[in-house]
């Protein structure tokens, strides 16, 4: 797989892609990810890519000529499944949708910075938009990592133990159940008797009404999407 991430900011996106699951899985050869600065076709001695947007509203726009040589440039050299622009306008990330972009060979996603990138990149170029949230934030460069991470540690191979990312929140619709490890007492606090049972039925429907439970109490909408 085949991750490029275009922005005006390169340096943001250094530490979240170097280490933990995805720096492992770009040494194994799982994925690659390329970083590219949009400044490369910028204009002018200072390599200006943003303007001042038309109908006087405050804010600087990022210009389409800049994005869409850098575009034109890689699709020049492969196809893409979907070029995704970051963006607070988009459908909202969950696991459905990293579930389905971790089966893509290559995807490029486009960081929006300033107020925003120009309308016609939007209409012209981007095949999907996806938000992190309902909220704002100063550009699209720690959005673009968070789908980068969501997507490859699914990746077979990312994960040392595959089934673990099989047993996350979300992945069946639910909360995950609480988790534990040694010691099984701690100050007074003790494991739950079922999780010492060593039966793996017992185990199984505990966390299946844990899960249930706890996704009733802290994410009923959830549920309620069903």
């Amino acid at each position: 797989m085949r991750i490029d991430i275009l922005t005006v900011v390169p340096e943001l996106l250094e530490s979240p892609l170097s280490y933990s699951i995805v720096g492992r899985a770009i040494k194994k050869g799982l994925v690659e990810i390329h970083v590219h600065n949009i400044r490369k076709y910028g204009k002018g001695p200072h390599l200006q890519v943003d303007d001042y947007s038309y109908g006087g509203d405050a804010g600087m726009v990022m210009m389409v000529e800049p994005i869409y040589r850098m575009i034109e440039e890689l699709r020049a050299e492969r196809e893409y499944d979907e070029i995704i622009y970051m963006s607070p306008d988009g459908e909202i990330l969950n696991q459905g949708i990293a579930n389905e972009l971790s089966l893509k060979e290559n995807i490029i996603l486009l960081c929006g910075h300033y107020k925003g990138i120009d309308q016609r990149v939007r209409d012209h170029l981007v095949t999907r938009e996806i938000s992190v949230g309902d909220y704002v934030l100063s550009g699209g460069e720690i959005p673009a990592a968070i789908v980068a991470d969501s997507i490859v540690r699914l990746i077979p191979g990312a994960i040392t133990d595959e089934t673990s990312a099989l047993s996350d929140c979300f992945q069946d619709g639910l909360l995950s159940a609480p988790i534990y490890t040694r010691p099984a007492e701690f100050n007074g606090w003790k494991v739950p008797d079922v999780l010492l049972s060593g039966d793996p039925k017992k185990i199984r429907v505990w966390q299946d009404e844990q899960a249930i439970a706890r996704t009733k109490e802290l994410r009923p909408g959830l549920l309620a999407e069903d």
